[in-house]
């Protein structure tokens, strides 16, 4: 599970040239994991063939608009239950002291709900207590897995591999909770920019430089590495 938690998080970055190297390496990660199986492994492999043959360009302008101006795709799981409200401050804080207890530090530029960053934690623990952190937010990864369906996206895969690793049926209520939310278009602007008008918002205790959780906060997040696959998932200088 380790190795496909691994492989679920670099497919979740931004599409690099070291990205699409390591895709050897990436695939077998994926043929190790039982419950990865056919045909949620296929559908993996077709996502990992796109990354590893595609035009680089073309990746990074889908992941962009994919997940960088959709909200409600975004990769920053306290986005889907918190939006902007206070509460998201002291989520984050909690989140950020169980990554720490668990060893892994994070920058100055990192968000601790980025979901490729909560899939490196979740790679540090024993299996039983992965599944359970997995299972708290399956309900999130059900509802972007349908909105990827809707626009026949391949990264739907990734979201429908990680509730099989969760283990546990996503409650229906919460789903379509979730779903009934805006989904505004990525190539309409006059959408995206009512979407995402909030107020500022500010995480933990005497954070006082205004800085917004906004799309440059989320490009910045979609920087770091993949877990023990630096090669795969470096960032742009």
């Amino acid at each position: 599970m380790i190795k496909a938690l691994k492989a679920l998080s670099a497919l979740l970055t931004y599409p690099t040239a070291e990205l699409q190297q390591a895709a050897d390496e990436i695939s077998e990660a994926i043929e190790s994991e039982p419950a990865l199986s056919m045909p949620l492994g296929d559908q993996l492999h077709r996502l990992l063939r796109e990354l590893a043959s595609g035009d680089l360009y073309d990746l990074q302008e889908r992941y962009v608009l994919l997940f960088d101006r959709t909200r409600s795709l975004s990769l920053h799981l306290f986005e889907h239950v918190h939006g902007e409200s206070r509460d998201r401050g002291q989520a984050m804080v909690d989140l950020k002291a169980q990554y720490e207890k668990a060893g892994l530090e994070l920058d100055s530029t990192e968000l601790p709900d980025f979901l490729p960053l909560f899939l490196e934690y979740a790679s540090t623990l024993p299996a039983t207590e992965a599944r359970d952190a997995l299972a708290q937010p399956a309900h999130i990864f059900a509802a972007v897995a349908e909105r990827l369906r809707k626009r026949r996206s391949t990264y739907e895969a990734v979201f429908r591999a990680l509730v099989a690793l969760s283990a546990v049926a996503p409650k229906a209520d919460e789903v379509s909770a979730l779903l009934a939310l805006p989904d505004a278009d990525a190539n309409d602007l006059a959408a995206l920019d009512a979407v995402w008008e909030d107020e500022e918002v500010r995480f933990g205790p005497g954070a006082n430089d205004g800085c917004k959780d906004g799309l440059i906060a989320r490009v910045r997040g979609g920087l770091r590495p993949a877990p023990d696959m630096p090669a795969a998932t470096r960032a742009r200088q």
